[in-house]
């Protein structure tokens, strides 16, 4: 009788020219610099659930999770483009960053620049995929009168909008390398997962998709929001758009369950969730060359738990 797959808990991100897998215990960063070289960072996880356990409580946890993967992937996205400087970069810093420098430090304004990109990106994410199509129902007027068919069109438009995106994306030629490399990461894991060893050789057949990836996460959020977005029974569109952000953590928090639940089982919603995510990653993932494989195996190699089965989802 054959083996099981395994299902690991470990998960990646790809980042310029290279990657970054996150295990229970460790995370790897893996560049491959300007040299040809494959340059691996590694550090030992902390987890603020540790400190305050509260915060690792179901429901709870979701919020806190999705936070903490946030600041990471935007830290060692930073990271990795250090490797890269763009042409016209002197290397020399502008005035406005001496001055902030000076007045709180390197190491305060690189946190700074962090917290604040996530922040950005939470505000794009949130107003293009959970406002906007709200704000542009709204605009329908004869469709004010139905509160089941105004949260129809909505979803409808949140499901549009968030795949005319991806697609969007995948077109955009800089972008194109990183899908490769998130193609690799998501053959090397699979590779992983069948319990073959980690050379190129295996990991190169293995299919670049990948029923558990970050992706299966969004969309899930998109669903949710659909869901929870069902019981707001109010006309005035600002209003709608006000309960939206209010009902943010509930649905991000909800989703976070769901999508663990999800990897658990194989039934006929997850086959339908997993079917729609596979497809989206056809935007997503690109097939990746030797080089981008072996940036993967080295990632994931770091972050392997010594004790079997530590990983397991």
């Amino acid at each position: 009788m054959a083996n099981q797959e395994k299902r690991t808990s470990i998960g990646g991100q790809a980042l310029i020219e290279g990657i970054m897998m996150r295990g229970p215990f460790r995370q790897a960063i893996a560049v491959r610099d300007q040299q040809g070289e494959i340059v691996l960072k590694v550090d030992e996880l902390k987890f603020i659930k540790d400190k305050y356990p509260i915060l690792g409580l179901p429901l709870i946890r979701g919020v806190v999770n999705f936070g903490g993967s946030m600041v990471a992937g935007v830290k060692a996205l930073m990271y990795s483009a250090s490797f890269y400087p763009e042409e016209e970069d002197t290397g020399e810093p502008g005035k406005v960053e001496q001055w902030l420098e000076k007045h709180i430090g390197s190491e305060k304004l690189e946190s700074l620049v962090i917290y604040l990109a996530v922040l950005l990106g939470v505000v794009f994410s949130v107003g293009l995929f959970m406002l906007l199509p709200t704000f542009l129902v709204g605009l329908v007027r004869p469709i004010h009168d139905s509160y089941l068919l105004r949260n129809l069109c909505e979803g409808l438009v949140k499901i549009l909008i968030f795949t005319c995106y991806m697609i969007g994306v995948s077109k955009l030629k800089d972008m194109r390398r990183v899908f490769s490399y998130h193609g690799a990461e998501h053959k090397t894991i699979k590779c992983y997962e069948l319990g073959k060893p980690l050379t190129v050789e295996n990991v190169r057949p293995c299919t670049r998709f990948h029923p558990r990836c970050g992706t299966s996460f969004l969309f899930v959020v998109i669903f949710i929001s659909i869901l929870v977005g069902s019981v707001v029974r109010v006309g005035n569109t600002l209003l709608r758009m006000l309960c939206h952000l209010l009902l943010l953590f509930p649905v991000v928090a909800i989703s976070y369950e769901l999508n663990r639940l999800v990897g658990r089982h194989d039934n006929w919603l997850t086959k339908i969730l997993t079917a729609l995510v596979m497809w989206f990653q056809n935007f997503t993932t690109n097939e990746p060359d030797d080089s981008m494989i072996q940036c993967a195996i080295a990632a994931l190699e770091a972050v392997i738990p010594e004790e079997e089965g530590a990983d397991n989802w």
